[in-house]
């Protein structure tokens, strides 16, 4: 048992500005020694069973409970300490303090997600140069260059775990409460930003009253699309094998090529391309939105969404290329047709397949499924 005085800290009151920065630095890495150690318990306490003696329903619940830790914080110890012998290198880096606790836990979550195609030494290079937050981003596009299809498979998952739900209170007003994917919510928070600004000097709302009043606006005001900024490379946008991710306005983790292609066919996008020196080479509006006249025309022929059983007017609908721009399509009538932004997510990051038939009506093709239970039907 620690005693009192082992743990609370003592009077730092005549320290110089440098003797507190170093033993801030040296607490944090013996902070950090000790979370190695945990976390090596850890998981030799969650390969027992100890956990299941003490009635509880998983060893994650039992640190939560009984080492009073969040469920993240709990499975990554567990994470860490299963991991260690495939992260030798990093695992010493750590002792050396030469990266953070938070480092080696997305090295280890990393790993984790790539499987065979993890590279220790070249992610322990960027984890020693960058803080724990930018490495965490790196990591995505890491985990995108190495195997685009599942980085765009977990995405393509949060866009299905959204939810929004409505309830009344007795007096009339409305709660809302839900959640949305990164690429929704940037695409939210790009829509009510603009509208959320203060109106003046005189404006003494807070910032939520203003968010608030934004939805309000955008609800009551017509459909509009944000204009969301992306910057991705020329590899990115056509799905090279071991291109990195793209970087989107307001979203808080890189995208996948995926969603970079159904941005990039007929949404108000700004594009800003880079070279392989990371040079900006194009920056500006896509030249290949369907807009203008073509557009108008494309309304009066699709009337609105082309899928199947759909019946959402064409005012919410996207022109979609069935062969991308990206891969030599064209912005004539018979490559164009339009869908609303459910199903036009399905053609890209759900992986249907669209096609026209001879008679001119659109023929949908689900995902080829080789194991797991069946893909999700469309609305």
């Amino acid at each position: 048992m620690l005693a009192t005085q082992d743990v609370w800290p003592s009077s730092t009151a005549f320290l110089t500005n440098d003797e507190r920065r170093e033993r801030l630095i040296q607490k944090r890495h013996i902070i950090d020694l000790q979370e190695l150690s945990f976390a090596q318990e850890a998981a030799e306490f969650a390969a027992t069973e100890a956990w299941e003696e003490d009635g509880s329903v998983s060893a994650i619940d039992w640190f939560r409970f009984n080492c009073k830790m969040t469920t993240g914080a709990a499975a990554n110890s567990i994470a860490v300490g299963e991991a260690m012998h495939r992260v030798p290198e990093s695992m010493q880096a750590v002792t050396d303090d030469e990266i953070g606790y938070a480092h080696l836990t997305t090295i280890v979550r990393t790993a984790d997600a790539v499987g065979e195609r993890f590279d220790e030494r070249r992610l322990l290079g960027k984890a020693r140069e960058s803080s724990p937050g930018k490495f965490f981003y790196i990591c995505h596009h890491y985990r995108h260059a190495a195997d685009p299809k599942s980085y765009a498979d977990e995405q393509a998952e949060q866009v299905q775990q959204r939810r929004l739900k409505l309830s009344t209170w007795m007096d009339g007003s409305v709660l809302i409460s839900g959640v949305l994917d990164p690429v929704g919510g940037a695409a939210f928070s790009a829509a009510i930003e603009p509208l959320a600004g203060k109106s003046g000097a005189h404006d003494d709302r807070d910032l939520e009253q203003r968010q608030a009043d934004a939805l309000v606006e955008l609800a009551t005001g017509g459909r509009s699309k944000a204009q969301i900024q992306v910057t991705a490379s020329l590899e990115t946008l056509r799905s090279l094998p071991g291109a990195a991710a793209a970087d989107m306005e307001h979203c808080s983790l890189p995208i996948s090529s995926k969603t970079v292609e159904r941005l990039a066919c007929d949404c108000s996008v700004t594009r800003i391309l880079l070279g392989s020196d990371s040079m900006v080479i194009d920056v500006g509006r896509a030249k290949r939105t369907v807009s203008g006249p073509a557009r108008k025309a494309l309304d009066v022929r699709d009337r609105g969404c082309t899928w199947p059983g759909c019946e959402r007017p064409a005012s919410w609908c996207d022109g979609h290329h069935l062969k991308h721009w990206a891969s030599g399509g064209t912005n004539q009538p018979d490559n164009l047709t339009l869908l609303c932004g459910r199903h036009h997510w399905m053609v890209h990051e759900g992986n249907w397949q669209l096609v026209r038939g001879d008679d001119g009506r659109m023929l949908t093709i689900p995902p080829t499924v080789t194991f797991g239970p069946p893909s999700r039907a469309p609305d």
